[in-house]
């Protein structure tokens, strides 16, 4: 498996109410190239997980609209790709939309801790792509069974080449999925719907020392 092979893979799965960042195109929002951007975002900031050779992975639960449907990359929106290229190097993200960026929450409180780290995961969701309510494409559901078991084996490939031995669940679904893969697992709350303070002390739990204080900056504003 190499990030050009994985990228490929994911970009020939189609599923009905679901957007695929690497393969399709938001009319509304995206540039010309749009898939091609994205696909190439997620592609160097793989060959840079390997590179550095990363062991953990922060696993979510799918893309949101206003992030990785936009950038291609899993807990990260588009106010966070400098911070991408700066943090994994040889990660060369892109804006793959017109207009303004856009910012995301739960990107904003992951990107948060993220800078606080010496040796940084790899961020990932258990499904890789935006499921969205029936016509209406700007929105956010849960996947079913049935669409997650189109990326499963793609997931444990994943793990297998990277060599993951932990999993951070981001996230209920995140830590009932994550028990399939054979690794250490560590759970928090996720970030959204009142969970941010939870979310913060969880991840203070399982780093400790190595999580350095966070910026009186960061207390203002992480958008």
């Amino acid at each position: 498996m190499t990030p050009r092979s994985f990228v490929a893979a994911l970009s020939q799965i189609n599923m009905e109410g679901v957007f695929n960042p690497y393969n399709h195109r938001c009319d509304v929002h995206d540039l010309a190239d749009a898939p091609a951007v994205r696909r190439r975002n997620l592609r160097t900031y793989l060959a840079a997980i390997e590179q550095l050779g990363v062991d953990t992975i922060w696993m979510g639960r799918d893309l949101g609209y206003r992030g990785g449907r936009r950038t291609g990359l899993a807990l990260t929106d588009e106010r966070r790709l400098n911070a991408v290229a700066h943090s994994y190097p040889g990660a060369t993200p892109s804006k793959a939309t017109r207009g303004p960026v856009v910012a995301e929450r739960t990107a904003a409180e992951i990107w948060a801790i993220l800078e606080r780290l010496d040796r940084l995961p790899l961020l990932w969701n258990v499904f890789p792509f935006h499921p969205h309510e029936p016509d209406d494409p700007l929105t956010n559901r849960k996947f079913t069974a049935k669409e997650l078991a189109t990326v499963t084996e793609l997931n444990h490939e994943l793990f297998k080449w990277l060599g993951i031995t932990r999993i951070i669940c981001i996230g209920q679904d995140a830590t009932n999925y994550a028990k399939a893969f054979g690794a250490t697992v560590d759970c928090v709350r996720h970030p959204s719907y009142g969970g941010v303070s939870d979310f913060r002390n969880g991840m203070a739990r399982i780093y400790g020392d190595s999580l350095s204080p966070a910026p009186v900056s960061a207390q203002v504003s992480l958008f």
